[in-house]
């Protein structure tokens, strides 16, 4: 019998279900049925009548059958006009799953991979990715100018430095003006930075004054720590002048302390100090302004800087002086200066200070030579042996026996109480004195040639009792 194309569609979708079931896969969906030809038009036309059929396969024998010739015509023209689609080819069988792990596949059998497509760059990715480097170059900086700095400021590594520098620190000096001080010293690198490891440090309020001795080119936490002790006290060198000593008699005394430079010649002359504004005449040396005390000076201390603290020292002791008196009777610091050394070198005993002042003024008033022996020793340097007839003749400007008024200047440095005296002596009528016998330098006042001339007489007839020898006690 033979089979129509629905029935024969109907088998193969039949044949494809069970396929897909063998497979695993979801079964095919029926084609939509092709249209009949009754219901096709062909622009208004009739059906064709004599439509030519292709020859039906030989089928298998079957009973004979009357069936309708329309129907026949039907089904007959329906399969010319649609012929049935042909069976499709049936499909492999999937292969079996193989295990990832014991999976092969022969060299070259791969296809090669599909080139990636690359993603589109976003509109402002190219400044964002520059701006991303800008940034790390910036951190990057930073971070060395941070290691630079800790490391400027630390000085990891450094030493103790080396050499020797001597550094004064004023009482009362900021950290900034330790720091200056110290770089223009060689004794650290940079006074900014020197300022800020303090301040880090907090050892800024431990600084100490004074004296250090440092090395050259040092940590700055080394020069804290040296400067946060109090210095030991420096070496010195300890001179004492005494009251009335000469220059040339304070030549030794220097030489012997362990100053350097000569004394006599630094003592002539000093830079800063106009000895006409003191009323001295031209040519007139420091002396008697050369002020007696006791100094100390560092070990190596130049004569110079001796005499510097000197005429320091005489300046703050002048202001302390009432020159009044003097001024009245037309006498200049000079002067005051000249009576002073004489009294100094005149006096053994305090009080007689004043009363030997007044004797030189009242000489000077009446116009008497002053007949002061100590003068004459000044020139001739001979402060301790008697004195011959022929030394008591020169004619030295020195020799006051010779020459009225007082020498061509003074024979000493005058101490302050002498300085007071000769400023202003005491109210009295003397014109003379006199060593008195017995005594340890005491003398003997008057204001009378006859009473003077007793004191005298006593004194001769002491010394020749002694042998020639001075009848003083001491």
């Amino acid at each position: 019998m033979s089979r129509t194309p629905e029935e024969r569609e109907a088998a193969r979708l039949e044949r494809e279900r069970k396929r897909a079931e063998r497979a695993g896969q979801p079964a095919p969906e029926p084609a939509a049925p092709a249209p009949s030809v009754d219901a096709r038009r062909f622009d208004g036309a009739e059906r064709p009548e004599n439509v030519e059929h292709p020859p039906e396969p030989a089928q298998d024998p079957q009973p004979t059958q009357v069936f309708d010739v329309t129907s026949q015509w039907t089904a007959e023209r329906a399969s010319v006009v649609a012929p049935a689609a042909p069976e499709p080819e049936p499909e492999p069988a999937p292969e079996p799953e193989v295990p990832l792990g014991t999976r092969r596949v022969t060299r070259g059998a791969r296809p090669p991979a599909p080139p990636r497509a690359r993603a589109p760059k976003p509109a402002g990715a190219g400044g964002a990715h520059w701006g991303r480097r800008a940034v790390a170059l910036l951190a990057i900086v930073l971070v060395v100018l941070a290691a630079w700095f800790l490391w400027s400021i630390y000085q990891p590594g450094k030493g103790e430095g080396s050499g020797r520098v001597v550094v004064t620190v004023p009482r009362g000096a900021s950290v900034g003006e330790i720091g200056d001080l110290l770089a223009a010293k060689g004794a650290i690198d940079s006074a900014f930075f020197f300022r800020l490891r303090a301040k880090v440090s907090g050892g800024g309020a431990d600084l100490k004054s004074g004296t250090f001795t440092l090395r050259r080119d040092m940590s700055y936490g080394a020069a804290l720590d040296a400067l946060s002790h109090n210095p030991p006290p420096p070496p010195v060198i300890r001179i004492t002048i005494p009251e009335g000593k000469s220059r040339r008699e304070t030549v030794p005394l220097a030489r012997q302390s362990g100053l350097r430079g000569d004394y006599l010649s630094a003592s002539r002359a000093a830079t800063g100090f106009d000895l006409r504004a003191y009323g001295a005449p031209k040519g007139a040396t420091l002396e008697g302004f050369l002020f007696p005390a006791t100094y100390e000076l560092r070990r190596g201390a130049t004569a110079r800087q001796l005499v510097s603290q000197q005429l320091l020292a005489f300046r703050r002791n002048l202001a302390r002086l009432d020159l009044r008196y003097a001024r009245s009777k037309n006498l200049t610091v000079f002067d005051v200066v000249t009576i002073a050394s004489m009294v100094e070198r005149e006096v053994a005993v305090a009080r007689e200070r004043p009363l030997v002042a007044a004797v030189i003024y009242n000489r000077l008033r009446t116009g008497m030579n002053l007949g002061i022996d100590a003068t004459l020793r000044y020139a001739l340097g001979n402060w301790t042996q008697p004195l011959k007839v022929s030394e008591l003749n020169s004619t030295t400007p020195y020799n006051t026996r010779v020459h009225a008024g007082l020498p061509p200047g003074p024979i000493g440095s005058p101490g302050l109480a002498s300085l007071e005296a000769a400023a202003r002596p005491a109210k009295v009528p003397y014109l003379f004195y006199v060593v008195k016998p017995g005594t340890c330098g005491q003398h003997a006042f008057s204001s009378t040639d006859a009473q003077f001339s007793r004191d005298v007489q006593r004194y001769e007839d002491a010394r020749d009792a002694a042998g020639g020898k001075s009848p003083t006690k001491c």
